[in-house]
């Protein structure tokens, strides 16, 4: 199976901007660029608003309770994002898809990209791979891209940090 890489690098900056909002409407256009977005339309003060209220959103579908919850958070970020795909050579000559129209500000394009990036992600890998870090204290927000779709923390050093601390827990309790 052939899986988008469209979705999967939409999927990590949305988590990237969900673990680390960006300060500046500079800092946001910045960590777009670096995440492969070709900033070419016009970048305005209230996207940086607008993108943390569209992260706030993706955040509830990160954690909805069922698929089908999933799929209907998904369902209505899609339709605010709500375009013809239109082919494009714009950046570098060669073709490939846009989900947006243009002349459209960094924000709407966005919301285009990571709604229809998690649609390609949970579609393609399973309808599960979003959730928090399930180490005690941490929280964030990951996309599990594993092979095995097993992930359950945020980083390897969460993972490493609750395995230290089951592996204590059963030291003392066998004492």
């Amino acid at each position: 199976m052939h899986l988008n890489p469209y979705g999967a690098d939409a999927v990590r900056l949305a988590v990237d901007l969900a673990n680390d909002p960006p300060g500046s409407v500079a800092d946001l256009a910045d960590r777009c660029r670096r995440a492969g977005v070709v900033v070419d339309m016009p970048v305005r003060d209230d996207d940086l608003a607008v993108t943390r209220r569209l992260i706030e959103e993706w955040a509830r579908i990160v954690d909805a309770a069922s698929a089908e919850e999933r799929a209907r958070l998904l369902n209505r970020m899609l339709a605010g994002a709500s375009t013809y795909p239109r082919l494009t050579d714009h950046a570098d000559g060669r073709w490939h898809l846009h989900y947006r129209d243009d002349g459209v500000p960094l924000s709407a394009v966005l919301r285009a990209l990571v709604s229809v990036g998690t649609a390609l992600h949970l579609t393609g890998r399973g309808m599960d791979r979003l959730g928090r870090c399930a180490r005690t204290g941490c929280g964030l927000v990951y996309a599990d891209v594993s092979r095995t779709g097993r992930q359950r923390y945020c980083s390897p050093r969460c993972a490493n940090r609750d395995a230290v601390r089951r592996h204590r827990a059963r030291g003392t309790a066998s004492r």
